[in-house]
């Protein structure tokens, strides 16, 4: 299992930190230790001092596939769910200022947090799925899948032109604006329309 992930994917979110709407999907990677497994606490990382959190809609990859076509990816995802990318903000500041990979910013163990999966249904408008995170019961982040700059089966499409697709693996499709500094004692809620799918106490 692996766990793919866009960056840049909301114009909003793009703005806030500065970058430049992109052309194509911004991709890059984190390992199956970054999966924070049920039950089990998100620890502070000792080497950060400014972590961030980014709410995001996570797809569940259930087909084996390569070169998919657009017009057929739908068939090679079965569950959406809110996750959480945490991000060493500092870090990654670091690294790109110095023109250096920063999957030490992003990929490090634990760093992404995945709620419960909702099926995908023949009736599910993928178009308009409303997501949002709370810290400490106020809200941070707002995000609807309609203002994402590439869809979920364009995502799918061009991820699997470089990587192969396989039943388990995750996507992380990127996060809206506000995201934001969070400490040890923050309580984070995932939420997918109006049903909250993932709780993390950052400790």
């Amino acid at each position: 299992m692996k766990i793919i992930c866009v960056g840049r994917n909301y114009a909003d979110h793009v703005k806030e930190l500065g970058n430049e709407i992109p052309e194509e999907p911004v991709i890059f990677m984190k390992p199956k230790s970054a999966l924070l497994q049920s039950h089990t606490p998100f620890y502070y990382p000792e080497f950060s001092n400014e972590l961030h959190y980014e709410c995001e809609l996570v797809l569940r990859v259930c087909k084996n596939g390569k070169y998919i076509q657009e017009r057929h990816a739908g068939n090679y995802y079965n569950g959406i769910t809110v996750g959480i990318d945490f991000t060493a903000r500092d870090i990654q500041n670091e690294l790109k200022a110095k023109g250096l990979p920063w999957e030490k910013a992003k990929a490090f163990d634990n760093s992404a947090a995945v709620g419960k999966f909702v099926d995908v249904t023949p009736g599910l408008n993928k178009k308009n799925i409303n997501f949002s995170l709370l810290k400490n019961k106020e809200a941070v982040q707002n995000g609807n899948s309609a203002n994402m700059i590439f869809s979920f089966d364009a995502l799918i499409s061009n991820i699997s032109n470089y990587f192969s697709l396989n039943i388990g693996d995750l996507i992380f499709t990127g996060t809206p604006a506000g995201v934001g500094e969070c400490v040890v004692g923050d309580i984070l809620e995932a939420f997918y329309e109006k049903d909250n799918l993932l709780t993390v106490e950052v400790k």
